[in-house]
């Protein structure tokens, strides 16, 4: 088999949570009276840490504003479950199909850790990873830290890695990392944006991705 490990990105790669995450980014601005951005520039945070993403959208906030935007992004974000339902197709079988054929299974997200494993809990996907890792516990994507991380817990080498992700955050990330990169087409930037570092592929559908581990 050509890897022994893959890390998935979250929202955009295997939840279809991209309008929730632009809406709730949304209500935190109203809450705060502060101008509306629009919603390609929001998707374009996506991937991001919350911090990263806040100062990217508004570049002139204090740090205090900072915390007080986060707080009201959770509490609009968490007034809605994300739960099975938003689900990309074939993502619980992919993830399960995975394990059984022996892979060690990661996420690499821009979430934070109390949101991850909310979303790991409403999903039920917690069982399928041996590992995760959050913004806020490493550095924000695109630095590579997230993943060193995760092939230092499995004991692994960047070649014995794919990384699958949505954003250009996912793939400048694994090339730092001298990890092979698989883009989705279904998230939150436009394809061209990824082939840009030149993945092993794109996909249309998650259980594609059967087709590069042989």
């Amino acid at each position: 088999m050509r890897y022994k490990a893959i890390a998935f990105d979250w929202d955009g790669t295997l939840v279809d949570s991209i309008d929730h995450i632009v809406g709730s980014m949304k209500g935190a601005a109203e809450r705060m009276s502060l101008a509306a951005r629009a919603n390609q520039d929001i998707r374009n945070i996506i991937g991001l840490g919350m911090k990263e993403a806040i100062r990217t959208l508004y570049s002139d906030m204090s740090d205090s504003d900072i915390d007080l935007f986060r707080q009201h992004y959770s509490d609009v974000f968490f007034s809605t479950e994300v739960g099975r339902k938003d689900l990309f197709p074939n993502a619980d079988e992919l993830l399960g199909e995975l394990n059984t054929r022996g892979l060690r299974l990661a996420v690499a997200t821009g979430k934070s850790r109390r949101g991850l494993d909310i979303a790991l809990k409403t999903t039920g996907l917690k069982k399928h990873f041996s590992v995760e890792r959050c913004a806020d516990e490493s550095r924000s994507k695109p630095h590579p830290l997230m993943l060193n991380q995760i092939m230092a817990t499995l004991d692994i080498q960047p070649e014995d890695m794919l990384m699958v992700g949505d954003t250009d955050y996912d793939m400048d990330m694994a090339q730092r990392a001298g990890v092979d990169r698989l883009g989705v087409s279904f998230g939150a930037q436009p394809v061209e944006r990824l082939e840009c570092y030149r993945p092993v592929g794109i996909i249309d559908d998650l259980g594609d991705l059967m087709h590069y581990i042989a």
